[in-house]
């Protein structure tokens, strides 16, 4: 009668976990089948505002919460924990750039270019604690972000050749079923990856994936190749979400005006001088 029992109890045990597995496949096979609203062209629809959660500008790389660059101003501004969002941890930097990276970390209280209020470039203007917005058409896309009003646009399929590096690049772009696949090149080497001084040089090449997660969701991919800086091509990747209030918009943060005083203070004509 015991072995009986626990033979029933086996069988209970056994059937449960088939039914727990069953239902993860179910809801497996329920994500690849998710099928984005279309446009009128038949692509995605992509439109919307976006936005990253996570503290991949404080730091791609894992870390733990830590002061800010500015003491004074303790918990207000510390730097949040993050569990990272590069594939396989580590940023394969060559030796000479690993060194610069370090001084980068150290000095990134003047150095870094968003306290300067550079444009963001690419990846970075992602995944910065601001929204941005997808704006969609047959033959071109724009993206414009919060932050320093920065813009992009991107050329559907084929694009005119780029005139010269800027900040945030040239893009050309093309679907590989429900994923946008934007490639990104022509940056130059003002920007930073995030505020702990990871960055690259003017050979930077970005090939960033959308793919829509469910209706409210994307999945974000960035694929960086800089062979100046890195030793191989390495990943980020990331959710961004749908903002759904319901007057949700692009507000203005125009941080020039921010900076004028930390940047150009020390020219202004002292009286008496």
């Amino acid at each position: 009668m015991q072995h009986r029992s626990r033979g029933a109890g086996f069988t209970s045990a056994a059937a449960a976990l088939i039914a727990v597995l069953q239902c993860g496949t179910l809801a497996a096979l329920g994500a690849e089948a998710y099928k984005a609203p279309r446009t009128a062209d038949g692509k995605p629809n992509l439109n919307g505002i976006w936005q990253a959660l996570n503290s991949a500008n404080w730091d791609l790389q894992e870390h733990a919460a830590r002061t800010g660059q500015v003491v004074a101003l303790g918990a207000v501004g510390a730097v949040p924990a993050g569990l990272g969002v590069v594939e396989g941890g580590d940023i394969p930097y060559l030796p000479a750039a690993a060194a610069q990276k370090k001084e980068n970390f150290e000095k990134r209280l003047t150095e870094d270019p968003e306290i300067k209020c550079y444009l963001p470039g690419v990846p970075r203007a992602t995944y910065m604690p601001y929204p941005f917005q997808i704006v969609q058409t047959p033959n071109f896309m724009l993206m414009a972000y919060e932050y320093a009003g920065a813009t992009r646009t991107i050329y559907m399929d084929k694009g005119p050749p780029s005139p010269a590096d800027s900040w945030m690049g040239h893009s050309v772009a093309h679907w590989e079923g429900d994923t946008l696949v934007v490639d990104v090149t022509s940056l130059n080497d003002q920007t930073w990856f995030d505020r702990a001084g990871n960055f690259h040089s003017d050979e930077l090449h970005v090939v960033e994936r959308y793919t829509p997660l469910g209706p409210d969701a994307l999945t974000y991919e960035a694929t960086i190749t800089d062979p100046k800086v890195f030793s191989q091509p390495w990943k980020i990747s990331m959710p961004l979400y749908r903002r759904l209030e319901k007057n949700a918009q692009l507000l203005e943060f125009k941080c020039v005006e921010f900076v004028e005083e930390l940047m150009y203070g020390h020219l202004r004509k002292q009286p008496g001088k």
